[in-house]
Order: C-alpha cells, then sequence, then structure tokens
C-alpha cells in the first residue's frame, strides 16, 4: 500500500524532513522510515488495524503517513492521528473539540487547549465501526 503525500501546508524540519503544523516546532529530531520498514517487526495485528484506519481517513481528504518508531501519525497540516502499537491493540489518538464517547475509547480523554484529545483501542480492523469513524470525520474537519 502506497502511503498518500500531499503538499498539505506546513514545515518540513531540514534536518530529519518530517512535516510539522508550525515553523521551528520542537520535536525528536529522527527521520521516518517507510511503512514497509516500519511493518517489517511489527505485530500481527499492527498492518490490518493501520490499513483500516488509512483507508477510512483518505476518504475525507488529503493524509500524509509518517511512520516513526513509537509508532505512524497520520497528519493533515500537523500531527491529527497518532497509531501506537501496543501488545494486544493499536491506540489511536485523536484531537476532537469536545468530549466524545464510544467503546472503544477506554482512556480519559485530555485536555490540551481547546482540544480534547481521546484514546481508543483497536485490536483489528473491524473495531474501526461506523460510529468511530464518524467520530475520526468530525476530528478531521477540527484538524484544520
Amino acid at each position: 500500500m502506497a502511503a498518500r503525500v500531499t503538499a498539505a501546508s506546513g514545515w518540513t524540519c531540514p534536518l530529519c524532513g518530517r512535516r510539522f503544523a508550525r515553523p521551528g516546532q520542537t520535536h525528536v529530531c529522527a527521520e521516518a522510515t517507510t511503512l514497509g520498514e516500519y511493518f517489517a517487526n511489527a505485530r500481527p495485528h499492527e498492518r490490518p488495524v493501520f490499513e483500516a484506519v488509512y483507508e477510512f481517513l483518505s476518504t475525507l481528504g488529503p493524509i500524509h503517513v509518517e511512520p516513526v518508531a513509537v509508532g505512524i501519525f497520520l497528519k493533515k497540516r500537523g500531527s491529527f492521528v497518532e497509531l501506537r502499537p501496543k501488545s494486544k491493540w493499536v491506540a489511536i489518538s485523536f484531537p476532537m473539540p469536545r468530549r466524545v464517547r464510544h467503546p472503544r475509547i477506554t482512556r480519559k480523554p485530555i485536555e490540551a487547549g481547546a482540544a480534547v484529545y481521546h484514546y481508543a483501542n483497536l485490536r483489528r480492523p473491524d473495531d474501526l465501526d461506523e460510529a468511530l469513524q464518524e467520530i475520526l470525520a468530525e476530528s478531521y474537519d477540527f484538524a484544520e
């Protein structure tokens, strides 16, 4: 699966080549890898969950995929969805303008400025049900 890389506005670090929302944004300067390299050492449940999330999000508009050592960051302008591998699931985090509820959201949401960050656990692709897709679509719109 080839990830779509877009010309979304933002800033690209001249040292590591990663894309961020703001010029000079503080970050750990580590080069992103390819999806192939990332999944070469991943647990079996990671790729199917990524593919389900990416397939859905790419229907909403441009997505930049950035695999790094700690997980996969999906970006519009800056980070918007993070997929972090766990031993039996993939933890997905995303910002919302408000608190939302869903059975897969198992951790207390964290408020940060105007955003409320939510965390859901996806064990398999069908955990990304229609209700969670609607939440992610709202998050995509909010992430401008």
